[in-house]
């Protein structure tokens, strides 16, 4: 019995003795670093945030999670604290955000440009038009059927700002307002195409519906419709609970030449021509 007693007891040693050494060797698994994008719905569509985002979690492990909505929208959602980053083209909304203290910095990121469209008849007679304002002049002096978005996206707010040059706030019957604008611009391009109307529309989204559509492009290449797209980390002195260092890192590898280079590149294959351009000051160089 008493040697039976002394090999229990050498068991219950052992075990006392492993069991923090198995507590210590195996760790709970750590959650991902995650950062909560919130981006303007027009780069998601044409998939660049999306390869992006994949590149960088591919490098670094850290994941991004983006919610696509109209600039606008993008900024009110950032304006929670919910969101770490913005990815915007509206300028003059960006700046605000900065100034109100909800964001910390603008950061050039890429461009590319806005086109009006419209159809092959051209009632408006505008194409070939080198000035984007003197083009939505005559679609309303025409009264010919215009579809906007009308929901403060960057698209919107482009558009905005090309009818204020030509001296117009627009309205009536032909100036039509799309029930579901802010589902992007995608589905409002087809909107516009079904009904064979004129719009502002970004080259990208252009490119990348080509083929499903018969709208053309009759205006382009004016500097007022130029497309510059913005990241702005939101400020961890207002919102403690952003991930920032994360963010930080994010958009140092977004302004770096890996990322541009993939900016530079993108649609190239599929569309014979690029999407975006790059405009940090590494991109600047490429």
């Amino acid at each position: 019995m008493v040697k039976h007693h002394g090999i229990t007891m050498l068991f219950c040693l052992a075990i006392s003795v492993l069991i923090p050494t198995l507590l210590i060797a195996e760790p709970a698994a750590a959650q991902p670093k995650k950062i909560m994008l919130a981006s303007t719905i027009g780069p998601i569509d044409a998939g660049i945030v999306g390869a992006l985002e994949e590149a960088f979690t591919k490098k670094t492990g850290i994941v991004v999670e983006h919610t696509g909505a109209g600039t606008g929208k993008a900024i009110q959602l950032a304006e929670t604290g919910k969101f770490d980053l913005v990815l915007v083209h509206a300028k003059a909304l960006e700046e605000k955000f900065v100034a109100d203290g909800f964001g910390t910095k603008r950061y050039d990121l890429m461009y590319n440009d806005f086109v009006v469209l419209g159809p092959a008849a051209d009632p408006a007679k505008i194409k070939g038009m080198k000035d984007g304002s003197a083009a939505l002049k005559a679609i309303a002096q025409a009264q010919a059927l215009f579809v906007t978005r009308g929901d403060k996206s960057g698209t919107h707010v482009k558009e905005l700002e090309v009818w204020k040059k030509a001296g117009i706030e627009p309205q009536g019957a032909w100036y039509h307002v799309y029930e579901q604008g802010s589902k992007g611009n995608a589905p409002t391009l087809a909107f516009t195409n079904e009904k064979q109307a004129y719009t502002i529309m970004d080259r990208a989204t252009y490119i990348t519906m080509k083929s499903q559509i018969t709208l053309q492009i009759l205006v382009e290449r004016d500097d007022i419709l130029l497309n510059y797209i913005t990241l702005i980390p939101v400020n961890p002195a207002k919102f403690p609970q952003v991930h920032h260092a994360e963010t930080m890192q994010f958009v140092e590898w977004l302004q770096g030449k890996d990322a541009q280079m993939i900016i530079r590149n993108f649609g190239k294959d599929k569309y014979g021509e690029p999407l975006f351009f790059p405009n940090s000051p590494e991109g600047k160089k490429l």
